[in-house]
């Protein structure tokens, strides 16, 4: 099979589209035939190894496991011992390590069958951004009321609406009754607004940290703006999640910086800071299919690009001007 490869940390460059022998499923994994990948930014930091604690987890001088990606969707070719859920056959999206490639193992938890009604490609784009998305907004305590089915908080801010996982927040916490404001740049307003967004901000005429609304949730996803200023906006016993930074450089000692601020500002008072990083299981991938069957949620997709052309895919996403997801197809 054709899986692309890394044996050194480095550009797109250094990636190599090689033949691999196909992966055989071990106790509680599902042997896939990926049909698409979707890129992340998780995928660069990995080929380069930056920031340095990439490399304390993954290798110091070179990567340990030199596959790459994450996300996938695609058919179930065999599947492990005690898996009972999967079947040969069924067309599955989810997280598996080694996804750029013809064939990925993943382990079952980390997968859901495909939603009806959706393209390969569509579902690849979900599980990264859609699940921290899903999970950021659960984190905040944002929620339905079962009788109402409206949201329990009203009012919630997403920084960064026009990015992988902002598109998600926006409409994940629409289809559960919120008011949205949503923050972007001026060429993505009228697509964020598309998007299902009560109120669109545009960061190049106005500071979202200075209006005059209270938020009960804010989903910070370019951490741009300093913890204080968002408190400043944040209701009592309102909720702040960080789900990522704008910021190339410095990353440890921002994330780090960020931390000890987000404890010293939730034991000072009712308002919540939280940092996360999305889990994949088999319950919240289902969720998200079925917010997507129900013409609820939309993958939205800038570019495709061909499984030759991956590493012109990466480069693109790490130039931090992607709208929403760039997936490849195979």
């Amino acid at each position: 099979m054709r899986a692309y490869i890394y044996h050194r940390y480095g550009p797109p460059d250094v990636l190599r589209l090689e033949e691999r022998s196909k992966p055989v499923p071990i106790a509680g994994e599902v042997l896939i035939r990926v049909r698409a990948a979707s890129v992340n930014p998780y995928d660069w930091h990995c080929l380069r190894g930056d920031p340095f604690l990439v490399r304390l987890v993954a290798g110091l001088a070179k990567p340990n496991d030199p596959r790459l990606g994450a996300d996938l969707c695609g058919e179930v070719e065999a599947v492990g011992p005690g898996v009972t859920q999967f079947k040969p056959g069924d067309a599955v999206f989810g997280m598996g390590k080694g996804a750029y490639a013809d064939y990925a193992c993943a382990p079952a938890f980390q997968l859901g069958l495909k939603p009806a009604g959706t393209s390969f490609e569509q579902s690849a784009a979900v599980p990264i951004a859609g699940l921290t998305a899903l999970q950021a907004l659960r984190r905040a305590g944002l929620a339905q009321d079962a009788a109402s089915g409206r949201s329990l908080l009203s009012n919630v801010l997403i920084n960064g609406g026009s990015g992988g996982v902002g598109t998600f927040a926006v409409q994940i916490a629409k289809a559960f009754g919120a008011h949205v404001t949503a923050v972007c740049s001026t060429r993505n307003v009228e697509m964020v607004r598309g998007l299902g967004a009560d109120r669109v901000i545009d960061y190049a005429k106005e500071d979202f940290t200075r209006t005059a609304d209270g938020y009960d949730v804010i989903v910070d996803n370019v951490a741009n703006r300093g913890l204080l200023a968002c408190r400043h906006i944040l209701k009592p016993n309102g909720s702040y999640v960080v789900t990522g930074t704008s910021a190339r450089r410095w990353v440890i000692l921002r994330v780090m910086v960020q931390g000890l601020a987000q404890v010293v500002l939730s034991l000072s008072g009712s308002r919540k800071f939280h940092s996360m990083l999305a889990k994949a299981n088999t319950a919240d991938l289902s969720i998200l299919a079925d917010l997507m069957a129900a013409g609820k949620l939309t993958p939205v997709i800038d570019r495709r690009y061909p499984f030759a052309e991956l590493p012109e895919a990466i480069r693109y996403v790490e130039t931090g001007h992607a709208r929403a997801k760039v997936v490849v197809t195979l």
